[in-house]
């Protein structure tokens, strides 16, 4: 069994989530889930088991709700062939706005979601179907808007640029437009989102080219449509962000997962 569901965008939470996916899997052989980086913090809600992560650098852990910040490496996620939850993916704004933090105090960090929003994760839980349970997530997120401030402008629009370009912009033209030297660009860029912009331009060409994989694109094509010099300049960004190639992880991840079904482009700050 297989359900998945993605509500309509509530104009109330435009440019802090970037997409909300209710899933509910069965019956599917154990294994393993490459949980991909990408240019969105995550908040996984289980509704039912916790989920069992490892970031690479320590033992796995049941979670039974976490936060994710902006990673450039891989997550594994370990299942028994069953996963019921919901995930919602937030911009760095949404970050603020929604947890009260930045998203550079999250970078590189899985945090317990009780942590940050004490009983969100309770909201998957209300409700008979997996639609229902789904919206009360989103009414929570509504719940919690408030004014927790904002980045800087510049910073907001170097995030902004990088997204429009597909991670195309070079960082010393995204310095000139906000008049900061390179160096202080990156380094109140990192403060504010815990990648440079550098890294940061990478992962939203690498989340783009993922998408284009899982849903069948030809590797030559995918490189070429998103920005990289050639298809074995593809096969290296793979490696360095998830350790696979692209036919590899493709062949071997069998678990059809929320990340890769029907979430939406991030194009600036929205979806």
């Amino acid at each position: 069994m297989q359900e998945h569901w993605v509500p309509p965008p509530d104009p109330r939470l435009g440019g802090l989530v970037a997409g909300i996916s209710g899933y509910a899997y069965e019956g599917l052989a154990p294994g393993v889930h490459v949980g991909m980086p990408g240019p969105a913090l995550t908040l996984i809600l289980p509704l039912e088991d916790p989920i069992v992560v490892s970031d690479g650098a320590a033992a796995s852990r049941a979670w039974p709700a976490l936060a994710s910040g902006l990673f450039a490496t891989p997550m594994q996620v370990h299942h028994d062939g069953s996963q019921h939850g919901v995930q919602v993916d937030l911009t760095p704004a949404g970050a603020r706005a929604l947890l009260g933090v930045p998203a550079g105090e999250l970078a590189q960090t899985l945090v317990a979601l009780d942590d940050l929003a004490p009983g969100l994760a309770d909201a998957g839980r209300d409700g008979a179907t997996l639609r229902a349970r789904t919206r009360s997530v989103v009414e929570a997120l509504v719940r919690r808007l408030a004014a927790n401030g904002a980045p800087p402008p510049e910073v907001a629009h170097a995030w902004t640029e990088i997204h429009r370009t597909r991670g195309a912009v070079a960082v010393g033209a995204l310095a000139a437009q906000v008049g900061w030297s390179t160096r202080h660009l990156g380094e109140r860029f990192k403060d504010e989102y815990g990648l440079s912009p550098k890294t940061a331009g990478r992962l939203v060409r690498f989340d783009r080219a993922r998408r284009m994989v899982a849903a069948g694109v030809p590797l030559a094509e995918t490189a070429t449509r998103c920005g990289y010099a050639d298809q074995a300049h593809l096969n290296r960004d793979w490696q360095g962000f998830v350790g696979l190639s692209p036919t590899r992880w493709r062949a071997e991840d069998r678990l059809v997962f929320v990340q890769d079904r029907d979430r939406p482009e991030v194009a600036g700050c929205r979806s």
